[in-house]
């Protein structure tokens, strides 16, 4: 058994590491404080290589596999939550085209966002609709050779800036099964009808980009269906199988990031004439703390690892990483600010940032309940 990262993988890491930390850490207090998309360091990630980093070879991507999307995750998420979701989100959605999409599909959609010429977006939630996927009521009707859209869709990332967004639909609201009436599709922001409303006063992640979606009689031709009609929820399911193993890995680098911090807070701060780091109390903190991150992160690489091995996800394993991850990372925060003491407060130290970016990675991708009431399924053998 080997727990180890390849030559290529270390290189990978330490390269993304050095971005990161120039490119991303200088101007990650400015972009949280005035919520504003960092569309410079959008530009250095284009030509880093990093936009689109998992879209195959073939359709202009890096091909990257799970493990090393991780990888990147962490190192990113470690300098700053909020830029390294932009960067890492600006190909979200895209794995549906991947999964399920035609080679027209691929070549339309994929070629852009891997060149950084487009962003794109999953449109799933709704304002009454979160959790429970199976009830939204966005309606995809037929007419003709093309689909009119209708409804709103909410906590959409890249709302405002993306180019294309995987929606999902309901297109058969008689269907028997309650899982066969929903359909994805792909649909442009500068169609007819569409809008979008940017959300501010997020508590986090506040450079990344979010916002309510309105379709109103938005009409896209028929050729923008992925894969066939009425398997949208399952395809979605597959979705959030592979996504939250990313979020799992967010939730790793921050853990990285606000104990790093923490470590070298408690070894240059001074109390009582020596250094906090000094402390039992401290160092037990200090301790926990990076047990608890490696432990998320093994379970993060192995999730991964199931992923690029077997070629599928595994929804019980994805669950586990993003569940635990999610919350080593708020609670590994949330003791570096106490480490930090009231300097940890206020935003003259990353920390403060930190902790509020770590809370969302229990709340997108499915919240920390719904990971346990899938986790459990799987152990019982009850799928969905």
């Amino acid at each position: 058994m080997d727990f180890g990262l390849t030559d290529e993988q270390k290189q990978l890491r330490d390269e993304v590491s050095r971005f990161a930390e120039n490119e991303i850490k200088p101007v990650a207090t400015e972009y949280d404080v005035e919520e504003e998309y960092p569309w410079d360091v959008m530009e250095k990630a284009t030509e880093m290589g990093l936009r689109g980093a998992t879209i195959p070879v073939e359709y202009g991507g890096a091909g990257y596999g799970a493990v090393d999307s991780v990888v990147m995750a962490e190192e990113m998420f470690a300098a700053d939550p909020g830029i390294a979701l932009c960067i890492l989100a600006a190909s979200f959605g895209c794995e549906a085209i991947m999964e399920a999409g035609d080679e027209d599909q691929k070549e339309r959609f994929l070629e852009p966002v891997a060149k950084g010429e487009a962003i794109s977006g999953a449109a799933i939630s709704e304002p009454d609709v979160g959790s429970d996927v199976s009830s939204i009521s966005t309606k995809a009707e037929k007419d003709g050779d093309e689909y009119v859209i209708n409804g709103n869709k909410m906590w959409i990332t890249n709302g405002t800036v993306g180019d294309f967004f995987v929606v999902l639909c309901r297109t058969d609201p008689d269907a028997s099964d309650r899982y066969m009436g929903f359909s994805q599709i792909v649909v442009e922001s500068d169609r007819d009808g569409f809008s979008s409303e940017k959300i501010t006063g997020k508590m986090g992640i506040r450079a990344s980009d979010t916002a309510e979606l309105v379709l109103d009689d938005v009409r896209v031709p028929e050729e923008n269906l992925i894969g066939n009609e009425g398997m949208g929820f399952y395809q979605q399911m597959n979705f959030f199988d592979a996504t939250r193993t990313g979020v799992a890995a967010q939730g790793v680098g921050i853990a990285k990031g606000a104990f790093d911090r923490a470590l070298d807070y408690a070894q240059e701060r001074e109390q009582f004439g020596q250094p906090i780091g000094d402390f039992q109390a401290i160092q037990h903190k200090l301790a926990d703390m990076h047990t608890r991150t490696e432990a998320a992160r093994l379970l993060t690489l192995k999730s991964a690892w199931s992923v690029d091995e077997g070629g599928a996800p595994d929804a019980k394993l994805a669950s586990m990483a993003k569940e635990y991850a999610s919350r080593v990372a708020v609670d590994v925060a949330n003791e570096a600010v106490q480490i930090h003491g009231g300097a940890g407060y206020v935003n003259d130290f990353d920390v403060e940032r930190l902790y509020r970016d770590a809370k969302i990675t229990q709340i997108y991708e499915g919240t920390t309940e719904i990971q346990k009431l899938i986790i459990a399924r799987q152990l019982m053998g009850k799928g969905f």
